[in-house]
């Protein structure tokens, strides 16, 4: 009887149904080098604000929210992607490597990942990612595609308005595959 009561005020009423969908913010290498430092581009800094607020967002909501972090050591020269890009940076401990100022939240956490697409992502559990960051061209595409591989049935977005590429036209190259790649693109400007 008392389940047939439940059941009533639940299906039966204008009672707000509680979703359980995790919802989870990735905020791609938003790092000091990548934003107005060594490798940093006007696109870049004119985003930060639009991430700021949706971290904000995000937190608010009590949602999920996961930066990643670039991560090279002092022989990044050395190393085959230093050969191709011969601009040291995001080295671990330099203020370059580093989230900028104002981004980071208290409980978010912190991935740092030595390649462009972090390989870990299967270990974790998601619902339903949104991706924004730095470079939409190179992380971010790769860190969505690994994603859509690992969680085929997520929901994936990237806010356009909330990356930037190395270039205009790359960024706007990056964001055709992923749609391509049926990871929807929010927010974009055409």
């Amino acid at each position: 009887m008392l389940l047939f009561a439940i059941w009533d005020i639940i299906y039966k009423t204008n009672v707000k149904r509680v979703s359980f969908t995790k919802k989870t913010l990735i905020v791609v290498d938003m790092q000091n080098d990548f934003i107005d430092m060594a490798l940093g581009t006007k696109e870049a800094v004119a985003i930060v604000p639009k991430i700021k607020a949706k971290i904000e967002e995000y937190a608010k909501n009590g949602d999920e929210i996961i930066f990643t972090r670039d991560t090279h050591g002092d022989n990044y020269l050395d190393t085959p992607e230093g050969k191709k890009l011969p601009v040291p940076h995001c080295i671990k401990g330099t203020k370059g490597w580093e989230i900028a100022d104002g981004l980071y939240v208290d409980g978010a956490e912190i991935i740092d990942k030595l390649n462009f697409g972090w390989s870990g992502w299967s270990s974790k559990s998601f619902d339903e990612i949104e991706l924004v960051g730095l470079c939409t061209d190179i992380c971010v595409v790769s860190n969505a595609l690994i994603l859509k591989a690992c969680f085929p049935n997520a929901k994936i977005s990237v806010d356009a308005s909330c990356c930037a590429g190395v270039t205009v036209e790359s960024h706007e190259a990056a964001l055709l595959t992923m749609k391509m790649c049926q990871i929807e693109i929010i927010n974009e400007v055409n």
